[in-house]
């Protein structure tokens, strides 16, 4: 799968894509990452890629003709999607990730700056707008990372054993259970009992069991949300959980 980063501070992505998770699927041609600074692309001396906004207002706005040369000069693969890092786009879940991962070959992730880029990007560029969230950051890099992280684990061969990414927080709508390590005794702390008996079927129980309860206590949002989908579903209205 292709990633194609349109950045200000190529060196940002340097130490991540050598270490790690992302390290060995670039190593493994998982995933092929290329890294396009828009100044390359300035046509005035000073290669400036921000100016400042009409009408007035504080700060400086990424131009249109350094982005729009940039992503124009790549390749276009057949399933491709233009993606701008902003705070104002969508916020980034764990389905998101999974589309991004299955329905894409080719991803170019527009990283965000200053007060935010020239209108006619968003309006004519772009394919969608992506947010880690309701906070903003100094910079578009950082989600940029996040979100290639998390699509780039669920590619095939990324993650060592890929059953993992079945059981985890999220897949099901519900958290992950709590999980343990030897020893069984720690500071007077002991492991369940039941993760000690060798029961899967018991074992099985009590983490779905665990997941319930952790995401009504600490996600009551994603309960909620969970509860309305299994109602919809359930033509008495009932829920199974």
């Amino acid at each position: 799968m292709r990633f194609d980063i349109v950045t200000l501070f190529p060196e940002f992505f340097t130490s991540p894509l050598k270490t790690s998770l992302l390290g060995r699927a670039v190593e493994k041609q998982i995933a092929t990452v290329n890294l396009i600074n828009p100044r390359d692309f300035a046509t005035d001396k000073h290669k400036r890629v921000d100016d400042e906004p009409y009408g007035g207002g504080v700060g400086m706005l990424l131009k249109p003709e350094p982005i729009f040369a940039a992503v124009e000069s790549l390749p276009i693969l057949p399933r491709r999607e233009i993606i701008l890092m902003s705070p104002q786009g969508k916020p980034l879940n764990q389905e998101t990730l999974l589309e991004l991962s299955q329905n894409y070959e080719q991803l170019i992730m527009i990283c965000g700056h200053y007060e935010g880029v020239d209108d006619r990007i968003r309006q004519h560029l772009i394919d969608r707008e992506i947010s880690l969230g309701d906070f903003v950051l100094t910079c578009g890099e950082i989600p940029a990372l996040a979100l290639l992280n998390g699509v780039v684990r669920l590619r095939p061969g990324t993650v060592g054993k890929e059953e993992s990414l079945k059981a985890e927080s999220f897949e099901e709508g519900l958290l992950d259970y709590p999980q343990y390590t030897r020893p069984a005794v720690f500071r007077d702390w002991e492991v369940p009992e039941v993760l000690r008996s060798g029961n899967h079927a018991a074992i099985a129980q009590w983490r779905k069991a665990q997941q319930i309860e952790k995401t009504r206590t600490c996600r009551p949002d994603l309960w909620a949300v969970l509860q309305n989908n299994k109602e919809e579903d359930s033509p008495t209205g009932a829920l199974n959980l």
